[in-house]
């Protein structure tokens, strides 16, 4: 094992960070504070954060072959045009449930990109529950719906022969996987991989490395781990200096290294004077594993 570090590259204080996206052609990590209502890009070369505030909030960003983002905001898919500033929807979904909003999403390797709801949270990890969907925005702007019932929709990623679909719903405290159809983007045969231990408190987001392994970021947990979807045990452990640890990509020149966002709402005085980077994005070197590329929204 070589020498794992970990450092904070961007001490922001998000409110609720979420989403890290590595952009290759800008040297750069996007993400998003949900609850702080803004997407955000951490470059690479000059060390400097860029926002920009949306009028809802925003839980996941990804790449768009045309060039920009796509992000989810509020119940809408949303493009998003960085140099403009400008966000323009694309479509809604959950209309019947004002009191819904989007959470973790990620582009599958056809380019449609998947993303799921929840309830608006009363706290952290508090909410109405069983009140969201997982959907499915296809290239000609096209909605489906997997299905319902969902506490809090959140990581999820695919194996890399692409036949199998990984997703969290953090309050089953489990990841899952389901049979995928790339040509289709169906899913089926759900059935859980991996049941979180108690310190181990709530799955987050997810990604995959080259080696076809999980790494899970631990909500309350301050932790990513390393899962073998195959076999269901956990193979590493990584602890962060914050305990509420979001989501977790691979990025950098080679995808050598990976970046943890995290979260600073529900947290007291007392707690953030212990804990003065939560909220911030981190980048831990020295896994000796490389991730995957993120794939671009082909619509």
């Amino acid at each position: 094992m070589s020498s794992i570090k970990i450092e904070c590259v961007a001490n922001e204080g998000y409110r609720i960070g979420e989403s890290p996206v590595w952009d290759e052609k800008e040297s750069a990590l996007l993400c998003v504070d949900i609850t702080g209502r803004k997407v955000c890009r951490w470059s690479s070369v000059t060390k400097q954060v860029q926002a920009i505030s949306v009028d809802a909030p925003v839980s996941s960003v990804a790449l768009r072959k045309s060039g920009d983002y796509v992000v989810t905001l509020g119940t809408r898919f949303a493009a998003l045009k960085w140099k403009e500033q400008l966000v323009t929807t694309i479509t809604h979904v959950d209309k019947d449930k004002p009191n819904n909003r989007f959470n973790d999403g990620k582009v599958d390797p056809a380019g449609r990109y998947f993303a799921g709801t929840m309830a608006e949270e009363i706290r952290p990890a508090v909410l109405e529950r069983r009140q969201g969907s997982l959907y499915t925005l296809f290239s000609d702007l096209s909605v489906v719906k997997h299905f319902d019932q969902v506490d809090i929709s959140n990581g999820l990623d695919w194996s890399l022969d692409h036949k199998t679909f990984f997703y969290i719903d953090s309050l089953s405290y489990s990841v899952d996987a389901f049979d995928y159809d790339l040509q289709t983007g169906k899913i089926g045969n759900r059935r859980s991989i991996y049941r979180l231990e108690k310190e181990e408190s709530i799955p987050d987001g997810m990604c995959i490395d080259t080696e076809g392994k999980l790494w899970v970021a631990c909500y309350d947990g301050g932790r990513v781990i390393r899962l073998d979807p195959e076999t269901g045990k956990r193979l590493q452990t990584v602890k962060l200096p914050v305990d509420k640890t979001t989501s977790c990509c691979f990025g950098g020149k080679d995808y050598s290294e990976m970046y943890v966002t995290s979260a600073s709402d529900g947290m007291d005085k007392e707690w953030l004077s212990r804990q003065p980077q939560a909220g911030g994005i981190f980048k831990i070197t020295g896994l000796g594993v490389k991730g995957v590329p993120p794939y671009p929204f082909a619509g």
